[in-house]
């Protein structure tokens, strides 16, 4: 995640995360990104089953739950050890998590064990009664998913009414007090949209929204050609910055992040060294602490099945099952060869990435859709809209 609004608009400051300490377990959520020990934050797709068809679904979701879905037995032992590993987020995914009537239960037990419970939902299921009852929990955050305004969030959602249900889900989170926010997948489809999402922040109060490059997985994987452009993606890096800006100056402090391209970090401290020189030297360490990508570092995934992946978009590539052996053990005594590779991967990557001078805070951004476009794990991420110039300039 590159935090927009704290790194452009200067919500935080390099010393909040020293003053921290930087270990997981005793950072606020909105710092775990400049964590020190990379504990990671763990997506349970806690069901395959959804009561929408989103053409864009990483996780190939179905309208019927599969049959060896983790027990709610299964899932507190789950709990168990991400508690007692120091996992300081849990974060409840899908398919849709809330058709699994057992998902309050669970993140009840969650939060109870010490870990932050968020839930990450197209939220058209989310009642006054159910808000009532994730807020008496102590759910930290609620994340929903928007890809567009009214016409073309349903169409990328499969279901007509799926928008108004949606914002009904978050009234009533907001009526419950509980924090909601919007996450929206941008592609050539949804990219002037762009501005009608900021103007929703504003008019409903929406404190956050993650605006995530699309990645080629599940049946986003058919969706590569919809992608933008490598110029595009600047231009909607540069609105969604401007926009940041403008909500900032009016005295309107959102939490604005981009996610799954790391590529955004370098972009953002480029621009700012030509805007604010000595504001981007404070930029540049802050991005250093981010470190950049952390699949199989600082987020790793369990599928409804029990398989460990290294994040929620690589689900052919599975490290272990829980049912076997427990997460922790999976993830710190590694039996695969490509998680023990992806914890130093920086070593791996080849091309232009290998050479670029914002490895260190890039990470080698997302080696999914590597995967997915040359055949090759280690290959340059196809997405990465830095030209050879801005590789080559010197931190």
């Amino acid at each position: 995640m590159i935090g927009i609004s704290k790194l452009y608009c200067g919500t935080v400051e390099p010393s909040d995360a020293l003053r921290y300490g930087r270990h997981s377990s005793t950072l606020p959520s909105h710092l775990l990104q400049f964590s020190k020990d990379k504990r990671p934050v763990v997506v349970w797709n806690v069901t395959r089953k959804c009561n929408l068809k989103c053409v864009h679904c990483y996780a190939h979701a179905t309208e019927e739950a599969v049959a060896d879905e983790l027990s709610t037995e299964e899932g507190k032992a789950l709990i168990d050890d991400l508690a007692s590993f120091g996992a300081p987020v849990m974060l409840f995914s899908g398919g849709e998590p809330l058709v699994r009537q057992d998902l309050p239960e669970l993140a009840d037990y969650a939060v109870q064990r010490g870990m932050r419970a968020v839930i990450s939902t197209n939220g058209t299921l989310i009642t006054p009664d159910l808000a009532r009852t994730l807020k008496s929990i102590g759910l930290s955050y609620v994340g929903i998913s928007l890809d567009g305004m009214q016409d073309i969030n349903d169409k990328f959602r499969g279901v007509p009414g799926a928008y108004e249900k949606a914002l009904n889900g978050i009234r009533n989170c907001q009526a419950a007090g509980i924090k909601v926010g919007l996450r929206f997948t941008i592609n050539r489809f949804n990219v002037d949209d762009i501005p009608a999402i900021f103007d929703l922040l504003e008019e409903m109060n929406i404190p956050r929204v993650c605006f995530y490059h699309l990645v080629y997985a599940g049946r986003g994987s058919n969706m590569v050609k919809e992608d933008l452009s490598l110029d595009g993606t600047r231009k909607a890096v540069d609105l969604i910055i401007d926009r940041t800006q403008a909500l900032h100056a009016k005295g309107l402090s959102k939490e604005v992040l981009t996610v799954d391209n790391h590529a955004d970090g370098p972009y953002l401290y480029l621009r700012l060294l030509k805007e604010n020189p000595e504001r981007a030297g404070e930029v540049l360490e802050l991005l250093k602490m981010n470190e950049g990508n952390n699949s199989g570092r600082g987020i790793g995934c369990v599928s409804w099945d029990g398989e460990v992946y290294a994040d929620q978009f690589w689900r052919h590539h599975s490290f272990g099952n829980v049912r076997q052996r427990p997460f922790s053990q999976i993830w710190t005594e590694p039996e695969d060869d490509l998680l023990l590779k992806l914890k130093d991967k920086k070593q791996y990557v080849t091309g232009r990435c290998a050479t670029c001078n914002w490895l260190d805070v890039c990470g080698g951004n997302f080696r999914v859709r590597a995967e997915a476009v040359h055949g090759d794990v280690w290959a340059p991420d196809p997405a990465c809209y830095l030209t050879d110039d801005e590789i080559a300039q010197t931190i």
